[in-house]
């Protein structure tokens, strides 16, 4: 293996690490961010997280055995190195179908422990785990690496709080501290950190550190004990840093993040120690790519396809969902002064970075803490003004109970606007939002909009906010939006999507009621219908709960009524069409189409809604067997193909 000439092509698994000199794995580490760059500039992905981890990730590998030892990643965005480091070089479909998922995946890897992609969870997995190694009297390490970010959460705080309890179990925490987790860290905690970066004296503490380190020969819990005496006597001098230890847990940093001897001495150290230790590592996010440090917004957390010499994109994809939503929101703080709104660390990917210039007293960052953020909405619906709470929709799923709770409980006025409705696609199961209009069907009062086009996305988050009396949801899809869709008519709330031309007194046959960014879907399947003789109306209900007091009337008039959503069938919105249905007494048969109860793998949108059948051609041809059988056609006529 040459110095520097294909050091990372020779990296099967993380033991050829051990083999490499200091100035190899320097090498190795540059190879590691020019490899990054290239190869996430082509696909997209999350490059500015996995930039500021490099030296890192070699020192964790270097230093633990995975995967006997288990090293878990918070979150898992940030485990491009890791997955590099343990023979994962392929990197050309990263987040395609068949290619490499953007997050640790158990079906690629052994070393892939936990597929963590929704913050904050690692502490409380790494909790467990180190009980069941105690119980099993195993002696295999645990590390937990957890970003700044992700120290927001309240669930991480949870953990802590217990694992300081066990005094002689051993487990790594490894915070990965870069002042970011999208944007810039918000809250308390981030503030008493970068008190610690920004004091004078810290190069000189870091250097400090790095010596003792360096010089002592830690070998057990009475050496560590006094170093880490000196230590904690040298970092008061510099600046308070009580924060850990006053849970009772072991503190060492900071340490340079991207300083592989210190990083080493200090894992080490913490792998030799028998009990809970916390490494508090500095990091730069987008280090080493000029680009990506020259973005103050996040670093290039997240991009698309890239010039990878200027970090450009190489295309617009037009107006999106996100934008119109935020154009609108300023429109709305223009006009109302009670309107604020609300994030969970994602000003920017939730699209109120608008709103934050233009009114940054009325808007609220609270960290990775959607449980918080719901509850403190409350509050401020309580307190006289209107919250909108900006969240992913499979992001809300955590926040359930406070919405049940504390806002719909409290009939409170607070308007959650959820991003990524439905199927995301690549960033596979956990960023599906499919399960949003299932779990708040159950909740009393609460009212849910599904914009089809971004006319719809302004008109209904006007409507959302004008509800001071019961909690509103406003949810919509990912990237670009197509054109509108002209509504024919109105029946009740209900917009005519489309009305068949029949004789007078003839009825039609399908009820199609279309929900959200679905209809120019559904238009496509009254067209295939139609083909085969089967007249159709497709009706969008704008919105979706309640059911609108029309539509029973509506579907008794038909033959056949078909629901179709970008949601789960299970409790979703044709569950919820047909409880109303035999509520009203209206006995017509009804046909769902939605995502199936299960976790979708990552790929395109449209590879997803193809692989389950959630397509114009899939969905024309059962309803066209449906209305067969109801004609007495043979099972023959009845599977006769629909035409696109």
């Amino acid at each position: 293996m040459g110095d520097g000439e294909g050091l990372l092509s020779g990296i099967t698994g993380p033991r050829d690490l051990d083999r490499l000199t200091p100035e190899q794995l320097e090498l190795l580490a540059a190879e590691i961010r020019t490899f990054l760059v290239d190869a996430v500039s082509k696909t997209g992905g999350h490059l500015g997280p996995n930039l500021g981890v490099v030296e890192l990730t070699i020192a964790l590998h270097r230093v633990f055995e995975s995967p006997r030892d288990r090293v878990l990643w918070d979150t898992g965005h940030q485990s491009y190195v890791h997955k590099l480091l343990t023979g994962r070089q392929d990197f050309s479909r990263l987040k395609m179908k068949d290619g490499l998922s953007g997050y640790p995946a158990r079906a690629e890897s052994d070393h892939d422990i936990i597929e963590n992609s929704h913050a904050s969870t690692v502490l409380g997995w790494a909790d467990g785990l180190a009980k069941a190694n105690e119980l099993l009297g195993k002696e295999d390490h645990v590390v937990a690496v957890i970003g700044d970010g992700a120290l927001t959460g309240g669930m991480a705080w949870e953990a802590l709080n217990n694992i300081a309890a066990a005094k002689d179990r051993p487990l790594v925490i490894v915070v990965n501290d870069n002042e970011r987790s999208y944007a810039p860290t918000i809250g308390g905690l981030a503030s008493h950190l970068a008190t610690l970066r920004t004091t004078d004296g810290y190069e000189r503490f870091l250097a400090r550190g790095k010596d003792l380190l360096g010089r002592t020969p830690v070998v057990g819990k009475p050496l560590y004990e006094t170093l880490h005496g000196a230590k904690k006597g040298l970092k008061d001098v510099i600046a308070p840093q009580g924060m850990f230890e006053d849970l009772g847990l072991k503190y060492v940093g900071p340490i340079d993040g991207h300083d592989l001897e210190a990083l080493e001495s200090a894992l080490s150290s913490a792998k030799r120690f028998g009990g809970p230790v916390i490494i508090h590592c500095i990091t730069e996010k987008g280090r080493g790519y000029q680009p990506a440090l020259q973005d103050e917004a996040d670093r290039f957390h997240a991009v698309g396809k890239i010039h990878p010499d200027t970090g450009l994109p190489i295309a617009s994809s037009g107006l999106d969902w996100t934008s119109v939503f935020g154009e609108e929101m300023v429109r709305l703080g223009e006009e109302r002064r009670d309107i604020v709104a609300i994030t969970a660390a994602m000003l920017q990917p939730v699209g109120l970075e608008k709103f934050a210039k233009a009114f940054p007293d009325r808007v609220y960052d609270v960290g990775i803490a959607e449980q918080h953020g719901a509850v403190s909405a409350a509050g401020l619906a309580t307190g006289g003004v209107h919250p909108v709470f900006a969240v992913y929709a499979t992001f809300l799923n955590r926040a359930f109970d406070q919405v049940l709770m504390d806002v719909a409980l409290h009939k409170c006025g607070v308007t959650f606007v959820l991003d990524r409705a439905g199927i995301t696609g690549t960033d596979g199961a956990s960023h599906n939002g499919m399960w949003d209009m299932s779990i708040l069907q159950v909740v009393p009062g609460l009212r849910i909009a599904a914009p089809r086009d971004a006319d719809q996305v302004r008109a209904q988050l006007r409507e959302a906010v004008a509800v001071e009396d019961a909690p509103t949801v406003v949810r919509f899809s990912k990237g670009a939006v197509g054109p509108a869709v002209k509504a024919v008519g109105r029946i009740g709330g209900m917009d005519v999507l489309r009305d068949p031309a029949l004789p007078a007194g003839g009825r039609p046959d399908v009820l199609l009621v279309s929900v959200g960014a679905l209809a120019p879907m559904c238009l496509e399947i009254a067209d295939l219908l139609d083909k085969q003789g089967i007249s159709t109306t497709v009706v969008d209900p704008r919105w979706v709960k309640p059911v609108d007091e029309a539509l029973p009337p509506l579907a008794e008039r038909h033959r056949v009524v078909v629901t179709v959503e970008d949601n789960s069938r299970v409790g979703g919105v044709g569950s919820a069409v047909a409880q109303a249905l035999r509520d009203a007494g209206v006995d017509v048969p009804l046909r769902d189409f939605g995502i199936p109860p299960r976790f979708l793998d990552h790929a395109s949108r449209g590879e997803v809604l193809t692989e389950i059948g959630l397509t114009a051609p899939d969905i024309a041809r059962q309803v066209t067997g449906l209305v067969a059988k109801l004609d007495g056609a043979t099972a023959d006529e009845a599977a006769e193909p629909v035409r696109d």
